[in-house]
This record gives structure tokens, C-alpha cells and sequence, in this order.
């Protein structure tokens, strides 16, 4: 399975990186991709995933990182490297009453209008959402921006059925993470019920959101990804290696990966963590 969203270069994982990769490939996961949430953090992604044949980056600013130095060339420059798939993460986050949402939104729609020109000029990719509490708010900004919706992941996915359909109904995708397994996440795995089959990925969110039956544990590490996959699998009535096909052939597909990703994944991953 590849993780489709983990944080590479957080405390808790970049000091031990090379341990975590061996130990998530041991467990079945035959991807990552790292995500930015600076613009520095986009050049230094991007650099990681340069020395890794199996890790692929992102460029994009975090809405709870937009009072953050921003430097968008550097932000342009993480994008053209060959390795980085996408841009983002990018949103907006309700959850925090800092940075307030004005500022958040005012990054927001200038990454957007500068991701809308960079697209004229050739630079195309898709796009990682960061939606917390933010839905409505955020719909209406995405449409606005003329970019494909089909083109958006909201990952992270916490909200609820009724949302979840908005997005769905929206175009975009819809990811998820150890969240959906948690028993006080009812609303999640409610959500995750919905969402077709072609339109599905999983995550981890490393360092991150540990799921059952590793919950607490810290840090969340990329191995996990698969705890994550055998809980979507069961509750969608899906076998776990038909899932993780799924899932894998929607990550090529969103981000352009290379055929052979995922291919080669350890079959019998689900017995190891049994």
C-alpha cells in the first residue's frame, strides 16, 4: 500500500528516517509522499525525495503555517523538481483561532491563483486539501479558482457524511487516516462508507493520528498505513488485497506515480500485522 500523505521530515521521523522507511517496506507500504507545509519545507522535501527511489514531495503552505515566512519562489522552485506530484497542503482550518481565517484565506487564494498561472505555464499537478471544520467555507473558494475539481484530495477527512457528499458532489476526492477507526469517530467511518471506489485513498498523516489497534502511539509512523487499510477494507465489505489495489491504483492515478508503485507490495502484509 502507499502512504499517501505522511510528514518526513517532522520530529519523530526524520531523525530515525532510514529505520521508518526499512520497517514501513517490511510491513507492505511501496510508497510515500512526503508533504510540504512551508515553502521551506517544500525545498527540503523535495531534496529528500530526491535520495529516496520510493518517496515522492509536495510544494504548498498549511493554513495554520500562513503567518510563516513564504518565499513563493522557492514554493515554485520544490514544484519543478521531478519528483514533486503535488501541490499542497493548502486550506483551511477552523479548528484554531490562530492565524486568523482572513490571513488564512488570503494564502489560501494567492496560492491558488498562483498554482491557476503556474498551470497556464505548463507546471500541472494536483492538489492536497486541508479542510478542518471548513467546508463551507472552503467549496466556494475551490470552485472560484477555475481549478479542475476532480484535481483535489481533501485529505485527513474529519467531517462528516453530510460534508463528505458536498465534497463528493463537488468532484474532489477524499483521503483517510487513523481517524476513521477511532470508535469516537462514528461520523468518519459514516463518511468513508460513501466515497466511490475510484475517488478513495488512504493515509497516515505521520507523524500523526495513530490508528486502532496502535492508537497513542507516538510517533505515528508510515508502517501504520496498513492498520488504516485493513480497517477500510472490512468496513466497506471489501477483501483487504482487493482495497489496497484500489487504493493503490488511485494513488498512481492522482499523482502520476509510476506504474510499478504498489505492484510489488508484500502480499501477505495483513497476516504480519494480524
Amino acid at each position: 500500500m502507499i502512504d499517501t500523505h505522511c510528514h518526513l521530515l517532522y520530529d519523530g521521523i526524520h531523525e530515525r528516517l532510514e529505520r521508518v522507511l526499512a520497517e514501513a517496506r517490511t510491513a507492505g507500504v511501496s510508497g510515500f509522499v512526503t508533504i510540504a507545509t512551508t515553502t521551506s519545507d517544500a525545498v527540503r522535501g523535495a531534496a529528500l525525495a530526491g535520495a529516496h527511489h520510493d518517496v515522492w514531495c509536495t510544494s504548498g503552505i498549511h493554513p495554520l503555517h500562513a503567518a510563516d515566512p513564504i518565499s513563493w519562489e522557492d514554493m515554485h522552485r520544490a514544484a519543478q523538481h521531478p519528483k514533486c506530484v503535488a501541490w499542497g497542503e493548502l486550506g483551511l482550518d477552523n479548528h484554531y483561532a490562530d492565524p486568523p481565517a482572513a490571513l488564512q484565506t488570503s494564502v489560501l487564494e494567492e496560492q491558488l491563483t498562483r498554482i491557476a498561472a503556474w498551470r497556464n505555464e505548463g507546471l500541472i499537478k494536483p492538489i492536497v486539501i486541508h479542510c478542518r471544520r471548513a467546508v463551507p467555507q472552503l467549496l466556494p473558494i475551490l470552485r472560484a479558482s477555475g481549478l479542475p475539481a476532480d484535481r483535489f484530495v481533501f485529505h485527513c477527512f474529519t467531517e462528516t457524511a453530510d460534508d463528505a457528499r458536498a465534497v463528493l458532489d463537488f468532484g474532489a476526492w477524499i483521503s483517510f487516516t487513523g481517524v476513521v477507526t477511532f470508535r469516537s469517530a462514528p461520523e468518519v467511518a459514516a463518511a468513508a462508507k460513501l466515497v466511490p471506489d475510484d475517488r478513495i485513498m488512504c493515509e497516515t498523516d505521520a507523524p500523526f493520528l495513530s490508528p486502532e489497534p496502535v492508537r497513542g502511539a507516538r510517533p505515528c509512523v508510515p508502517a501504520y498505513v496498513m492498520h488504516t487499510g485493513l480497517f477500510l477494507a472490512a468496513l466497506r465489505g471489501t477483501s483487504f488485497d482487493a482495497f489496497e489495489r484500489t487504493v493503490d491504483a488511485n494513488a498512481r492515478r492522482f499523482f502520476s506515480l509510476p506504474e510499478s508503485v504498489g505492484r510489488a507490495a508484500i502480499t501477505d502484509s495483513a497476516s504480519r500485522l494480524a
